[in-house]
């Protein structure tokens, strides 16, 4: 793990019930400071024991935030809407800037605010942070409207995070239903960046280290790309195709070099990555295992 600050309370984790928010809470590295979990009222109690450290009861949009966190290092603001109700996915703004205002209020030197490689849209090629943004979705369009709006705040960075490992759309799917993958004209099905959940844990804590110097936005994810059927043949999953509709996007290469600076990682492989969403708790359902 990267982090070597252990005189803080850790950061302040916005969002800590939402899929990628209770992945990390599994895997969060025991010799890392605890940190302080938000959850809202009426979170079952089995999902708020697995948080490593504090909890904190806080309805982000609804309620002021608590005055708590004088020593926390760092906010990490995963809180936010996925779909497509473009009337809810506005509140991923609203959000984000409810939680500068709460970090500022408490003195927290540092916000990292969870955005997308959505908001890239399609590229055939490595795509880097200061590549134009023509999302294709309402959840990219609604990510990219957030970051416009942290321009603003220095003490904000927003994560364009590649496709995190057991939370994701594809491996949602495979723990619910049987999974079917777009083939494209060449053959290939999609292919996306990809990270871990214990690689991400480590990467936001090395991130959260006040001494660091971060751009406004910044690429995460593993180097490389994994298409999805290597995952789904690692994990044993048995899954069908079908033929890609227009538009869909068949691979979205996230350039980390900026990331890689600061926290070295090694190239993705499914059989790591597999490994990890294992470890935060993602199972595929029964029938889509292969016996």
């Amino acid at each position: 793990m990267f982090m070597n600050e252990s005189s803080n309370g850790g950061p302040v984790i916005l969002g800590a019930t939402g899929l990628i928010g209770q992945a990390l809470a599994r895997v969060w590295p025991k010799s890392a400071p605890s940190g302080f979990w938000q959850c809202r009222a009426g979170t079952p109690a089995n999902v708020i024991a697995r948080f490593p450290g504090l909890s904190l009861k806080w309805d982000i949009l609804a309620t002021p935030a608590p005055k708590l966190w004088q020593n926390a290092s760092c906010m990490i603001v995963l809180a936010g809407v996925r779909g497509n109700n473009a009337a809810k996915l506005s509140d991923n703004s609203a959000i984000a800037l409810a939680a500068v205002k709460a970090a500022r209020i408490a003195g927290i030197p540092r916000v990292l605010v969870a955005s997308s490689q959505a908001v890239y849209g399609n590229y055939a090629s490595l795509v880097s942070e200061t590549n134009p943004c023509h999302p294709t979705s309402a959840y990219g369009r609604s990510k990219l409207e957030m970051e416009q709006a942290m321009a603003v705040y220095p003490e904000v960075t927003c994560l364009r995070l590649g496709n995190v490992a057991g939370t994701d759309t594809l491996f949602q799917t495979a723990a619910r239903q049987s999974v079917t993958l777009d083939r494209f004209t060449d053959g290939s099905c999609p292919r996306r960046s990809y990270i871990g959940p214990a690689t991400l844990a480590d990467v936001l804590l090395r991130l959260s280290e006040s001494a660091l110097r971060l751009p406004r936005v910044l690429n995460v994810g593993c180097p490389g790309v994994l298409a999805m059927d290597d995952l789904l043949r690692e994990a044993g999953v048995e899954f069908d195709y079908r033929t890609a509709p227009a538009g869909a996007v068949s691979q979205l290469e996230l350039d980390v070099s900026k990331l890689l600076e600061i926290a070295p990682l090694a190239p993705a492989n499914a059989h790591q990555l597999i490994a990890e969403a294992r470890r935060a708790g993602w199972h595929p359902i029964a029938r889509n295992t292969k016996l």
